[in-house]
């Protein structure tokens, strides 16, 4: 539940900051913050989020795949023909920081990669509804990494090559060319991507929001009425409505994407996707403790155990630095 509400959390940012990227294609000099346009996220999740089940879902998680691969391939395109123009912006790939920093940002990073990957957590939970289990998982866990491949490593290779260290979480706010105020590519390209994403993403948040509204609608709900009934629908919507208020709400407090994610990756996807799949299985299938799987087991959970509390200190401390640097509700 924590993670899936860390999901939320860092789409309600990312969705406000794409909002405003829209806004100021066509109000340059508009005067809005970004906390109201994750405010304005919020309310679309408000809507969204009151489907009541998975299966409702359907037909806005295949809308939700079409638009990350439509948006992944212009940001991507978008990087290559900025990074190919004449007064594309000087390429400097050089890390900056001193040891500290760069320590830190080392466990920051694979803290994020675990985010990146940990979306297979999603496959390999619905392919456990029903058997056979083991041959549904493997198809599942192969689609999500072809469209993580296909996603995210197009954009951060691209995005990377052309923008190099000032590369942003955010790849789109690279597309703006700081020193003349104007786009390398042209306005409604700017605006058709971030409307893509913005779409996507609050199709990807009230999926990860499901499992939580499954989980309590099983205590507050009375399997005896109706799912429409006064009496579910009620509650549904008040508990709803409340978890997107909260969400919006950090968002908006601490607009740090990169921040949220790094912290979400080592205190929910490390553990999820390295440590407790081999605990379960030493626990499950009692293998010798004089077997080689019982100790590399073992070794595999102690590990990225460490790793991601040394991964959650670095996400930690960031966002600090980050908090110190900037204010709540910060305009960034």
């Amino acid at each position: 539940m924590a993670v899936c509400y860390g999901v939320v959390i860092a789409n309600a940012l990312l969705g406000g900051q794409c909002l405003k990227a829209m806004y100021l294609v066509v109000q340059p000099n508009g005067e809005m913050k970004l906390f109201e346009f994750v405010i304005i996220f919020g309310c679309l999740l408000l809507v969204l989020a009151q489907f009541p089940s998975f299966h409702s879902l359907r037909y806005i998680n295949s809308l939700s795949l079409l638009l990350c691969l439509l948006y992944s391939a212009s940001a991507a395109a978008a990087s290559i023909y900025i990074g190919k123009e004449p007064n594309a912006p000087e390429k400097d790939y050089t890390i900056v920081g001193d040891p500290e920093t760069r320590v830190f940002g080392i466990f920051n990073a694979m803290a994020i990669i675990a985010t990146t990957y940990g979306n297979g957590i999603i496959p390999e939970i619905q392919a456990t509804i029903s058997a056979p289990v083991k041959g549904k998982m493997m198809k599942g866990l192969c689609m999500c990494y072809l469209v993580v491949i296909m996603t995210f490593f197009t954009v951060a290779i691209t995005g990377y090559w052309a923008f190099g260290k000032k590369a942003n979480g955010l790849i789109f706010t690279n597309f703006l060319n700081a020193e003349t105020n104007h786009y390398f590519v042209p306005t409604w390209f700017i605006f058709l991507v971030n409307l893509f994403t913005v779409l996507q993403l609050s199709a990807v948040a009230v999926v990860y929001l499901q499992p939580i509204n499954d989980i309590l609608e099983s205590v507050i709900s009375d399997p005896t009425k109706k799912e429409f009934s006064i009496r579910n629908v009620i509650p549904r919507l008040v508990v709803r409505s409340l978890f997107v208020v909260m969400a919006t709400i950090v968002a908006a407090m601490l607009p740090f994407f990169g921040d949220v994610n790094s912290l979400l990756g080592a205190f929910g996807f490390i553990p999820l996707d390295f440590v407790l799949p081999v605990v379960f299985f030493n626990f499950t299938f009692k293998p010798s403790k004089k077997s080689f799987i019982f100790w590399i087991n073992t070794v595999i959970a102690v590990v990225f155990s460490c790793l991601g509390v040394i991964a959650m200190v670095a996400a930690v401390r960031q966002i600090i630095i980050d908090a110190n640097t900037y204010k709540l509700f910060a305009d960034v």
